[in-house]
């Protein structure tokens, strides 16, 4: 199943569990590096913990920002001067994998992006932990840690060649174990406890439709955690074709937002009741009726007015739909292991 790694300037996500009796924990970093973008970042990283930024670098303020309170009380007073270190060493090391990569693929000029992610996570519930160490050039997948069997997996001929350096570097590999199955939990049940009073909240999502000819979205935002389901029904009945279920996409304010669109005429809106259907920890499912009518815009049981929180105030530069083997390790813990300071910037090189 093929990966694509799209570039977006928004605060990635992705698809954690939140702080309660039970869930998976994540601690996700994202990397990204460009070139021939005028008036761009060449360098962005930006840290996860359970859907919450925590940390944000790039090349033009080369200095790395706290983006949780919380984040005082967990850390020690020389952690962000390590950051610094760490993400500035990375940002080197990416400008020449940008050119390393781009000649393989006997790319001279344009547009170009690598991107790294990593981490770990883990299950309060039965101790259960994983990791993922994964790159990508130019939205596609490139080359990705295998943790179990301690081996890189290259996507592509022009990436075995990494593939082969990384491997044959077995001081390299029995490092990765011990970060992502030990030191990195350790941060990760760290930052856990000291932001639970943030992480382990709960904030009912605020549901609209939006009506307009063949189309209606029934549009929620404003909930947290990022777990929702939305589910179009006919007649009580889940409809599955006709539907466009959207990604999950962080708010300015650090609550999230999806959408769900279903492709129905005007006419055969007539013919049934059409309701959508929201599923969130918060509290009861929410039902939203679409009402017939000529209105360009139909909101219908709207649990509060619409907050237009668009999308995203800090910036991490691209999404992630990971292959499915990957889809339980939604996680990566980059510069900000004060443990192990050099595992953000070392070995990214291609």
């Amino acid at each position: 199943m093929k990966t694509n790694m799209t570039t977006t300037a928004l605060l990635v996500v992705l698809c954690c569990l939140h702080v309660a009796s039970g869930v998976i924990h994540n601690l996700q970093y994202f990397y990204t590096g460009t070139s021939g973008i005028p008036n761009f970042a060449e360098f962005i990283a930006v840290g996860i913990v359970d859907g919450q930024q925590i940390i944000h670098y790039d090349s033009f303020t080369k200095k790395a920002v706290q983006k949780a309170e919380w984040m005082t009380a967990a850390v020690d007073s020389d952690y962000w001067d390590r950051q610094n270190g760490n993400l500035a060493g990375a940002e080197a090391v990416f400008k020449v994998s940008i050119g390393t990569v781009s000649s393989r693929f006997n790319q001279t000029e344009g547009v170009h992006t690598v991107q790294w992610m990593y981490g770990c996570q883990w299950d309060d519930e039965n101790e259960a932990v994983d990791g993922y160490r994964q790159f990508g050039y130019d939205g596609e997948d490139f080359v990705s840690l295998d943790l179990k069997n301690l081996r890189y997996i290259a996507s592509n001929p022009q990436a075995v060649i990494t593939k082969n350096k990384w491997d044959n570097d077995r001081a390299l590999l029995a490092g990765h174990k011990q970060y992502y199955t030990q030191t990195c939990i350790e941060w990760l049940k760290k930052y856990v406890k000291y932001g639970s009073s943030t992480l382990g909240r709960t904030v009912r999502p605020e549901v609209t439709l939006l009506q307009k000819d063949s189309r209606v979205v029934c549009h929620c935002t404003g909930f947290y955690p990022d777990g929702v389901m939305i589910t179009w029904n006919r007649d009580g009945v889940d409809m599955h074709e006709d539907v466009d279920i959207g990604e999950t996409l962080p708010n300015e304010d650090g609550t999230f937002q999806k959408r769900a669109e279903l492709k129905v005429s005007p006419e055969e809106r007539k013919k049934g009741n059409f309701t959508c259907e929201v599923t969130h920890k918060s509290g009861k499912t929410l039902v939203v009726f679409v009402e017939d009518g000529n209105h360009g815009i139909i909101i219908g049981c709207v649990i509060a007015a619409l907050v237009l929180i668009c999308v995203v105030g800090a910036v991490v530069f691209f999404m992630v739909k990971k292959k499915e083997e990957y889809k339980k390790a939604e996680q990566s813990d980059s510069g900000s292991d004060t443990s192990d300071p050099k595992e953000g910037a070392k070995r990214v090189d291609c």
